[in-house]
């Protein structure tokens, strides 16, 4: 009896092994030139799961490789194609970390860009057309940054030209953020704190429509405050600068 415990035992586990390697694993062992043309054409179908386990097997085999930097490369777009965003982003690190020269870095930051926005972006609110203006900006912010470094560091990149508009974007979305904290200040009477964010949204997105409609709420803060010397300035603001 106890034997054939030992036995359904040993072949319990040898079908959890067999089965953990053929999950983990299931990509030929052929010459990383077949794996990485494969690959390729994955990528080309639009089949980026399959691209994205053939990759995976390439960088795992052979990190020191003929492919390697370019199999990383392929993963970063990959990962961010299939929508695996948390994957794209620690790739995206390790490349920079590992390849901070490469010839191919601007690519890098302009998928770190794209990469910020769709974590910001929200499907339901897309498809029901709802605006969450207030929701966090966390990831805007840090796309902000990547699109900045890009244009600022790679002006002449094949990738600038697209940052530069994902740029007016952004700023209109950080504005409109920022709008919804003044109007959450006013609502509580906080009006020493609408001033301050809304002088900052002047230094940060002057020519933004969210900031001119926040100039009014200053004016009325101040006007609270008992300040009209300052209402009055903000009145002139508000006359330059019709919506």
């Amino acid at each position: 009896m106890m034997r054939m415990k030992y036995l359904v035992a040993a072949a319990t586990l040898s079908l959890m092994l067999v089965g953990c390697s053929s999950s983990k694993d299931p990509v030929p062992d052929n010459p990383p030139a077949e794996i990485y043309a494969s690959a390729q054409l994955k990528l080309q179908d639009g089949n980026y799961k399959g691209a994205i386990r053939e990759l995976e097997a390439l960088d795992n085999r052979y990190p020191f490789g003929p492919y390697a930097q370019q199999v990383q490369l392929d993963l970063i777009y990959a990962y961010y194609k299939s929508a695996d965003l948390t994957l794209a982003q620690a790739s995206i690190d390790r490349f920079l970390r590992l390849n901070p020269t490469h010839p191919n870095v601007d690519y890098v930051y302009y998928m770190r860009g794209l990469t910020d926005m769709a974590l910001d972006d929200s499907a339901l609110q897309g498809f029901f057309g709802v605006d969450r203006s207030d929701r966090d900006p966390e990831h805007a912010r840090a796309a902000y940054r990547d699109f900045t470094q890009l244009v600022r560091s790679y002006p002449n990149s094949q990738y600038a030209t697209d940052a530069s508009k994902r740029l007016v974007y952004l700023k209109d979305r950080l504005a409109k953020y920022e709008l919804a904290v003044v109007q959450f200040y006013t609502k509580r009477g906080a009006y020493v704190a609408v001033v301050n964010r809304v002088e900052q949204m002047l230094r940060d997105f002057p020519d933004a429509q969210a900031t001119r409609d926040a100039l009014p709420l200053m004016q009325n803060a101040y006007r609270q405050m008992q300040l009209q010397g300052q209402a009055d300035k903000v009145a002139k603001i508000i006359s330059a600068n019709p919506a």
